[in-house]
């Protein structure tokens, strides 16, 4: 479970550029669901872009016809369209363009959020903004899983950066195709969309509150008597705090369900629990104190995990964050973590 608002505050810690005053009225204004809230974002953010930057634009390749050369002459394609009895030739060129595949995302995004469940006033304001689209085409969305997202970005299209990871929560979290091929869209955030934002939140709020405490997504090498490492699998932690000689690995899950269940028991899921004891054993070292904990969001079940053991002389933790309440309230929940482990 997850209050509307603070998918908000999640997004403002993600992404800085949603602290800024021209957001600010997500800040109190209620939200009917997820998606009317992203659409909210999109479309303000959308709005700015045009504003003071314009919509991006890149040199797409095309080709045509013509009656002169325009670009590289493609002689086989001439020939074989039979284009050059007509005194044509086919033309592949460079064109400088809005068709560019960052504003196929925004356009299809719109018009999926078009179709949802959001308020009528932000479907108007939507249905404008697509007129800036016109000359961009649309992705196909039966084929969401295709969507490249893999886009390098800096800082003259930060702004870009934030629109298109709305546009990969909204893809994702919006739309699931049935076995028939036909798409339906959904009220709420796709599990693994929201698995990402949780881990990225959690991520950038110690980092803007605790700099002190180093926070970090970083590497863990194994610890290996013999042989090479070139075939394991990598380490990566999701956050990594260190302060003076302590250390803590924090494994943050987003799950539907907090435990796994056999026979009528429940029990932490091995696979977190086996990967953060691997991910702590092998940080240790002989002048560091280093501790694991798995932070799983909160559900409305009844069993949550909240333990902390003693495993091979390191401190591991099972907790849970409660997402459901105001945020000033998760703010103390993750403080606490910092006072319990750095104290």
């Amino acid at each position: 479970m997850i209050k509307i608002q603070n998918i908000y505050y999640m997004l403002a810690y993600a992404f800085q550029i949603l602290k800024s005053d021209a957001y600010s009225f997500c800040e109190t204004e209620e939200f009917e669901n997820a998606a009317d809230l992203l659409a909210t974002i999109l479309e303000k953010g959308i709005s700015i872009q045009i504003k003071k930057q314009g919509l991006k634009r890149n040199y797409v390749e095309s080709t045509d016809a013509y009656n002169y050369i325009k670009g590289k002459i493609d002689i086989s394609e001439s020939i074989k369209s039979q284009n050059i009895i007509n005194h044509q030739l086919v033309c592949n060129f460079d064109n400088f363009s809005l068709d560019c595949y960052a504003n196929r995302i925004l356009k299809t995004t719109i018009q999926i959020l078009i179709k949802s469940n959001i308020k009528s006033h932000r479907k108007k304001s939507l249905r404008k903004l697509l007129l800036y689209f016109k000359d961009v085409r649309s992705l196909d969305t039966r084929n969401i899983k295709r969507i490249n997202w893999n886009m390098k970005f800096n800082k003259n299209n930060q702004s870009y950066q934030m629109l298109i990871s709305i546009c990969y929560l909204v893809l994702n979290g919006l739309i699931q195709t049935t076995t028939e091929g036909s798409t339906k869209l959904l009220n709420f955030l796709d599990e693994q969309s929201m698995s990402r934002l949780y881990e990225k939140f959690i991520l950038e709020y110690y980092k803007k509150h605790y700099p002190e405490l180093n926070p970090s997504a970083s590497y863990i090498n194994w610890i290996i008597d013999y042989g090479r490492d070139n075939l394991l699998p990598i380490m990566k932690s999701d956050i990594t705090l260190t302060y003076g000689s302590n250390i803590l690995i924090i494994d943050a899950k987003y799950y539907s369900h907090t435990t796994q269940v056999r026979f009528d028991k429940h029990t932490i899921h091995s696979n977190n629990l086996y990967q953060i004891f691997t991910y702590v054993k092998n940080k240790n070292s002989i002048d560091k104190t280093v501790s694991g904990m798995i932070l799983y969001a909160k559900t409305d079940e009844l069993i949550q995990p909240d333990s902390s053991y003693i495993m091979s002389g390191n401190r591991i933790d099972i907790r849970t964050l409660n997402l459901n309440c105001e945020f000033c309230e998760i703010q103390k929940q993750l403080d606490e973590i910092v006072h319990t482990f750095f104290e």
